[in-house]
């Protein structure tokens, strides 16, 4: 089952400009349309599936976040390379926040939230996605809550590595978990970003777009709105560097196969291109309350 948008997610805009035709490459080899908004600019996938019939997209072991296994070669350097990505974010969080109280959502399979509880934090996470779940409270047996309403503590920070893009209620989503922050708290917010090198040079076949399981594409400018939108204060943006090399090798499988050379120099030039701009295939959007 289907349902089409007629208003924007962010904004309540009802204009949209068509923006582009993707399939999943994953899963279901299925199409799917993008829009953009008129006034805001976010774009998102249109119509999309209902939140109760997207599981099925999700259904794979090529979706690396909800497994722990490195079943390709692309999978085993991911998994290397979160090892090191994962200290950068902890590393980045600790630089804004005093330790105290931090919740991951979207926490997959827990090892940001294993991390965070080996240095200190007071940790709790939550992932609806039933297998990653189980793994995640095997790694973090007391810090996984079924439910953030269920938290009783007012929360320092909040993180959403790749999370936000996947959430079908938006507007509630950042609402609820703005109300569980501090004044003054902080939330991370890392997402794809449609106006990098990468995703400019393979435009339908950009792996990022992951059609339909990332419901929205940001780029600086409709993340301005966002923040604006919710009342919250855009500190900071940052990169993702590794993201580049890691979406143009899933890319370019989509487009031409498999080339590592090809991925590995595309990958390099988005690096190079947004030394300038700040457009990285990946950015991290650090807001407070």
């Amino acid at each position: 089952m289907y349902e089409k948008i007629e208003e924007c997610p962010v904004c309540k805009h009802t204009q949209f400009d068509n923006h582009l035709i993707c399939d999943d490459h994953s899963v279901s080899g299925e199409s799917f349309a993008l829009v953009k908004c008129t006034k805001c600019q976010l774009i998102f996938t249109n119509p999309r599936p209902a939140k109760d019939h997207i599981i099925k997209y999700y259904q794979s072991d090529q979706y690396i976040s909800h497994t722990d296994n490195a079943n390709s070669p692309i999978h085993f350097i991911y998994k290397l390379v979160r090892t090191y990505t994962l200290r950068q974010k902890l590393s980045l969080v600790n630089q804004y926040s005093k330790k105290g109280s931090i919740l991951d959502y979207g926490c997959g399979t827990g090892d940001f939230l294993k991390l965070c509880n080996k240095n200190n934090w007071q940790a709790f996470g939550y992932e609806p996605d039933e297998a990653a779940r189980s793994i995640s409270i095997k790694k973090n047996p007391r810090s996984i809550v079924d439910s953030i309403d269920k938290l009783d503590t007012k929360l320092d920070v909040i993180t959403a590595w790749h999370v936000i893009e996947h959430v079908h209620e938006l507007n509630m989503t950042i609402k609820s978990l703005k109300g569980k922050l501090k004044d003054g708290g902080y939330l991370f917010m890392a997402v794809p970003n449609h106006k990098s090198f990468d995703a400019e040079h393979y435009k339908e076949y950009w792996a990022a777009y992951d059609v339909p399981r990332h419901l929205y594409h940001f780029d600086q400018d409709s993340m301005k709105s966002f923040a604006s939108h919710f009342k919250l204060k855009l500190v900071d943006t940052l990169p993702m560097k590794f993201d580049s090399y890691y979406v143009s090798m899933l890319s370019e499988k989509y487009k031409n196969g498999g080339n590592l050379l090809s991925s590995i120099r595309t990958g390099f030039q988005s690096n190079q291109s947004a030394k300038k701009t700040n457009n990285y295939s990946s950015l991290i959007y650090i807001l407070q309350k």
